[in-house]
């Protein structure tokens, strides 16, 4: 069976993508379409707030983006060094918080220790905060996109813990989106199942897909990598056969694999 996934290739130097290899182990053959584009902003902003450590009571990461921005900065020398001499160690004495692995893993690469990175989502994301932090302690520092949802800024407000949000990057459409589903319907027919990685990837592509699908669209089964994406689709319209219990690959693969049998409903 054949299932299209609207996500990002994986880095080509860090083997094969995850998902298509997951979903491969069901004999699912996966295709990546890259859905969007990313404009990495206020660099200077974000690195200038990362060099005074001492007035932050820790990090707050939802997504890799965020972290592809601190490593963009981190390739200037002095700032390079800067970090490694004393930033990454007094961070490290506070607290930083992730959503997946994924965002986890890149935590890692530039020298911190994630905690809560199997919330899975920014609701259990802010539980998690929540149990640990004071109100009315030292902000924690929240570098995302201009996309963000309000969900965790929302319930740390509602308990008092302050969050300074930097806005690092800017989501857009993919410049080859519409080429690239067209593409792949002509090619390889309907798929059995659509897996959406994000809000913003409903909001670029269902559209399409229900357009190109025709008469056909009832045989697709549509899938979500989270609740929020979820709920997108459902706002949408869409019935969503199946959601990842948490945002990784294992999880995804095997909701579909009983998603995708021919008695599930």
């Amino acid at each position: 069976m054949k299932v299209l996934l609207l996500k990002d290739p994986k880095d080509k130097d860090s083997g094969p993508d995850p998902y298509i290899k997951e979903l491969g182990s069901y004999n699912l053959e996966a295709t990546l379409i890259p859905v969007l584009s990313f404009e990495l902003t206020s660099l200077d902003s974000l690195f200038e707030k990362l060099s005074h450590p001492e007035c932050y009571g820790g990090l707050v990461f939802t997504s890799p983006r965020a972290l592809e921005a601190i490593k963009i900065c981190l390739k200037e020398k002095s700032k390079k060094e800067a970090w490694s001499k004393s930033l990454k160690q007094m961070w490290n004495i506070k607290p930083t918080y992730v959503v997946g692995k994924a965002t986890a893993s890149l935590v890692e690469e530039i020298g911190l220790v994630p905690q809560g990175e199997m919330a899975g989502n920014a609701e259990k994301l802010a539980e998690y905060i929540c149990s640990r932090e004071k109100p009315n302690s030292s902000a924690l520092l929240f570098p995302c996109g201009a996309l963000k949802r309000e969900v965790l800024p929302t319930v740390l407000r509602e308990k008092g813990i302050p969050l300074e949000s930097l806005t690092v990057y800017q989501t857009a459409q993919h410049p080859d989106l519409q080429e690239s589903l067209s593409s792949y319907f002509s090619q390889q027919g309907i798929p059995a199942s659509v897996v959406f990685f994000s809000p913003s990837g409903v909001k670029f592509c269902l559209q399409h897909i229900q357009k190109l699908s025709g008469d056909l669209i009832n045989q697709v089964k549509f899938a979500a990598i989270g609740p929020s994406t979820a709920e997108a689709l459902r706002g949408a319209g869409v019935a969503v056969s199946c959601t990842a219990g948490s945002p990784t690959a294992q999880d995804l693969a095997a909701a579909m694999h009983t998603a995708l049998q021919p008695h599930s409903c």
